[in-house]
């Protein structure tokens, strides 16, 4: 009776004083180390921690943090490598490892709990690991084998074996596997892991990538046999133009070391020598662009596994290829993703037949198949039906996209080791005829990143746009970011990505993809600073130092910060980015920079536009001052970040005087530009390149231009990614959303009224009248102008990160969309009421958890907003208002009598108000 009377006081307490604390126990979730989740092949000695937090009810966030790691499963009665102790922080990503030296190969448990916002503390989470990669050079045992015979002309892909015998019992083992030109490999007839286009491309004489992986399952007591098929791939196979090859060596050659560790603590370690043996394979020819050619009377299995007579086979020799270049894998791998049957088979009125797959796609076509021994199956690929149906190949350029595969006499299956194809269309031909539809399936390819953002509306155009985006960016993150996938070019042009970029993030968490390529771009930098057009740089040092596209060297490791909160990618980039802005600041003349080859506004609209994309009205050098400018701007950002105060000052003064030659060359004293291009516009308000006072009256002839041009955009790869935002910071939302939701050339959505599944390279790629654009550049799947979904998360849906230190990397929300009354004085809203849309439903996962902004119109004059805001993290949020606050309630309770909610600011259009986690509904009269 005395316990009662004594509890109830503090039951009253809580239910009536302390209505917004959140009594849910918080729960670890997700764990991450270096951005991937239980990796192997860690060769950071201090590997980052990031996870999750779950929690119900609001405002619940992490006040202290205990981590622990354990050489083993188990983390109770056993000593643990290291505890980091309680540490009071907020921070749950990107969190260091802190204990003793870390050993090559060593594989290592972690859990973690956290404290909550009262001081409860969570259950452990569930152990995570990571496994090291190669930390010291003198680890590697492994020889470079090379081919042992002499190649024909052909070049087929090569299969390299060998048989040794473990006489123990094996605790775990593990294999460490790099190639000169892509691999497969196998143990005991399985493959090892499931990627594929390994080991990726990279810059090959600086930075080779090896694969880990473990194999303790694989292995077996007695005897056991690795096996290996090496094909040309990226390092000595056809590549850019005018059929060169070997860019990076003419010499295909494995490296492959199995360390064993037995039950008996004991260490055994298995590796390419003189021992092994090579033969050609059954694929007798393979090539990027140009495809495969697979004889299946040639196809077995049994050499991959043990008691296999391999005395025909020919020896290997040792090379001294060296593993100073030699790097772990940073980035996420090409798996096979999505599997598409065709939807129909067409026959051409040329008679052809060809599969239809309903999407344009990127991987390859593979095919159960039984026939006549020696009678062949011919599938060739396309993009597009020209516009009599029959198949389209033109734009594909000197790319034969063309695979061959000669049938056994049994029951085949096909499908293609080393090369891809870009494609929609697959034609068939050969000998081969006993097939059905049902025997081809079409298997994507892409590298394995976890999609981030979800985008939706009530307008059924916009969602088949951003389906494009996707599926654009899906084709062409193939370990590097490609321009497209299709003909003969598959080039990591840096322009492409860097305009992309933000979209991309939204889409995907591409952190490590990125990271990787960015590496690449400081490796192949010149020693003068300039950036080469693409990365890895295949087109030589003359091919460097464009504006807006060498901008990659600063543009995309300062969103990459702001986007995943990680200084690293700054710190890792820094000396890149400041060489570059020192490469411009060189080559200018009274910090005017107007020499060089510059690339402009490339592929920008004019009606006669059918070249080759050089014909760009903007003047080159304006742009370069523009980018001169803004990776100055970016310098000087990262260098505040990295405490570079020396630098910060120094670049800052540089900066000033940029922005007045700017002013003296390229501005009248009243404003106006002397290239009158959207383009020029754009930019210059963009990057901030005119004086405060005549800003707006630049964007009044910015928005002048696109009602002249009967409200289309003029844009090309440069001004478009920054059309919409320039016209909604100035205050032309309502002319940003009329561009979007334009349906005639040029416009976003009129590839989409075309029937696209991608973006395409040119605004008019296939033309109204079914004609093509200039076969010489017209991609059906390159996504530089999907850059507007950029636009389309962060203004229609509103989702923003904050900028400010210790409140990136969505540490803080910012949520601001665009509403449909705001839509009312231009064209659209006028002529096209139906087009208003009336919901926007998006969201984005983040290492925090999962935003959330669904906007929709209700009753007569009223609309809902949902937003959930992760654990951990707090948001802003712009609400718009018309005179009042009075016009708000959330959850039915008026705005300024919600407790977890502040009011921040009310002026005449808009609410702000910050809040901690949890998910709110508002209402708006």
């Amino acid at each position: 009776m005395l316990k009662t009377m004594f509890l109830c006081p503090f039951l009253i307490f809580l239910v009536f004083f302390m209505p917004s604390m959140s009594l849910a126990q918080l729960t670890v979730a997700n764990l991450w180390c270096e951005n991937r989740s239980n990796p192997v092949g860690i060769e950071d000695l201090h590997p980052r921690l990031t996870w999750t937090l779950a929690g119900e009810g609001r405002n619940q966030s992490q006040s202290a943090y205990e981590i622990q790691v354990s050489k083993t499963k188990e983390f109770s009665g056993v000593k643990l490598f290291w505890e980091s102790g309680k540490i009071t922080s907020q921070e749950s990503i990107h969190i260091p490892y802190q204990g003793p030296a870390l050993r090559t190969l060593g594989k290592y448990h972690w859990r973690v709990r956290v404290w909550d916002e009262n001081g409860t503390v969570s259950p452990w989470s569930q152990p995570a690991f990571w496994q090291n990669g190669i930390l010291e050079d003198d680890a590697w045992k492994a020889q470079w084998i090379p081919v042992g015979y002499e190649e024909p002309s052909s070049r087929p892909a090569a299969n390299m074996r060998h048989t040794f015998s473990l006489s123990k019992p094996v605790k775990s083992a593990t294999a460490i596997i790099t190639s000169q030109g892509l691999y497969h490999a196998f143990l005991n007839g399985s493959k090892i892991g499931n990627d594929y286009l390994t080991p990726g491309w990279t810059s090959y004489q600086k930075r080779l990538q090896y694969q880990v992986y473990d194999i303790s399952e694989q292995l077996q007591e007695g005897e056991n046999t690795l096996g290996a098929t090496l094909g040309s791939g990226w390092f000595r196979g056809n590549l850019v133009w005018q059929s060169r090859n070997d860019f990076f060596g003419n010499e295909l050659a494995l490296l492959l070391q199995v360390v064993v560790e037995f039950e008996d603590g004991t260490i055994e370690i298995i590796g390419t020598d003189e021992n092994w043996k090579s033969k050609e394979s059954a694929i007798l020819s393979s090539e990027i662009y140009h495809g495969e050619t697979v004889d299946g009377r040639k196809q077995s299995s049994d050499w991959l596994k043990p008691n296999y007579d391999d005395s025909n086979w020919d020896g290997v020799e040792i090379r001294d290829f060296g593993y100073d270049h030699l790097v772990a894998t940073d980035n996420e791998p090409v798996k096979k993703q999505e599997v598409i049957q065709p939807i129909k088979i067409i026959t051409t009125p040329e008679g052809d037949k060809v599969l239809d797959f309903g999407q344009n796609l990127v991987g390859f076509v593979t095919v159960d198949i039984s026939g006549n021994r020696g009678d062949s199956l011919i599938l060739e690929h396309a993009e597009v039906l020209d516009r009599e149906g029959n198949f389209y190949t033109t734009n594909l350029r000197a790319a034969k996209q063309r695979n061959k595969y000669i049938l056994s006499g049994n029951r085949d299956h096909f499908e293609p080791q080393f090369t891809w194809q870009g494609f929609r269309y697959a034609r068939i031909g050969g000998n081969a005829t006993a097939y059905s539809m049902d025997d081809f399936k079409a298997v994507v390819l892409y590298s394995d990143m976890h999609q981030t953002g979800e985008f939706s509306t009530s307008d059924t155009l916009l969602n088949q746009l951003q389906h494009n985006i996707q599926w654009g960016q899906k084709g062409n993150f193939l370990d590097i970011p490609t321009d497209c996938p299709q003909r003969d070019e598959r080039l990591g042009w840096t322009g492409d990505a860097q305009v992309f970029f933000r979209t991309a993030a939204y889409n995907m968490n591409v952190n490590n993809f990125f990271a990787k390529w960015m590496k690449d771009v400081a490796a192949d930098q010149l020693d003068n600073g300039a950036v080469p057009h693409v990365i890895p740089n295949v087109l030589g040092e003359s091919a460097a130092g464009s504006a807006g596209w060498a901008d990659v060297a600063t543009i995309i490791p300062w969103d990459m910060y702001l986007l995943y909160g990680d200084t690293k990618i700054l710190e890792q980039q820094y000396e890149s980015m400041k060489a570059w802005v020192d490469f411009m600041n060189a080559e200018s003349k009274n910090n005017l920079w107007n020499t060089g080859f510059h690339f402009g506004d490339w592929l920008f609209y004019r009606p006669d536009d059918d070249t080759d994309g050089r014909s760009a009205i903007t003047d080159k050098y304006l742009i370069a001052q523009c980018f001169f400018a803004h990776s100055t701007q970016l310098l000087i950002n990262a260098a505040e970040v990295l405490g570079k105060p020396d630098d910060q000052q120094q670049y800052s003064q540089l900066l000033g005087d940029i922005k007045a030659a700017f002013v003296k060359e390229y501005m009248t004293p009243n404003g106006r530009l002397v290239s009158g291009s959207q383009t020029a516009y754009v930019l210059a308000l963009h990057f901030d390149m005119l004086p405060a006072s005549l800003r707006q009256q630049a964007a009044d002839r910015l928005a002048d231009n696109v009602r002249k041009y009967d409200y289309h955009l003029t844009t090309g790869f440069l001004g478009t990614p920054y059309l919409c935002h320039v016209l909604s910071r100035f205050g032309y939302k309502d002319l940003a959303f009329t561009l979007l939701m334009q349906q005639t050339y040029p416009s976003w959505l009129y590839p989409v009224t075309q029937g696209a599944t991608t973006i395409w390279e040119r605004w008019d790629g296939q033309k109204p009248d079914g004609t093509f654009q200039n076969p010489g550049m017209n991609s059906f799947n390159h996504y530089a102008y999907g850059a507007i979904g950029d636009w389309m998360y962060r203004e229609l849906a509103g989702i923003n990160a904050s900028e400010k230190p210790g409140e990136v990397g969505y540490k803080k929300v910012i949520l601001k969309p665009h509403w449909y009354f705001e839509y009312q004085s231009e064209k659209i809203s006028k002529q096209n009421n139906d087009k208003l849309l009336s919901e926007v439903n998006a969201s984005l996962k983040t290492y925090y958890g999962t935003i959330v902004s669904h906007w929709q119109k209700a009753l007569q004059g009223q609309y809902t907003y949902t937003v959930n805001i992760p654990v951990n993290t707090s948001a802003e949020i712009h609400l718009p208002t018309g005179h009042s606050e009075k016009n708000i309630k959330e959850n039915g309770t008026p705005l300024s009598e919600a407790k977890d909610i502040k009011i921040v600011e009310t002026n005449k259009n808009t609410t702000v108000v910050s809040l901690g986690s949890g998910t709110y509904t508002f209402t708006i009269e």
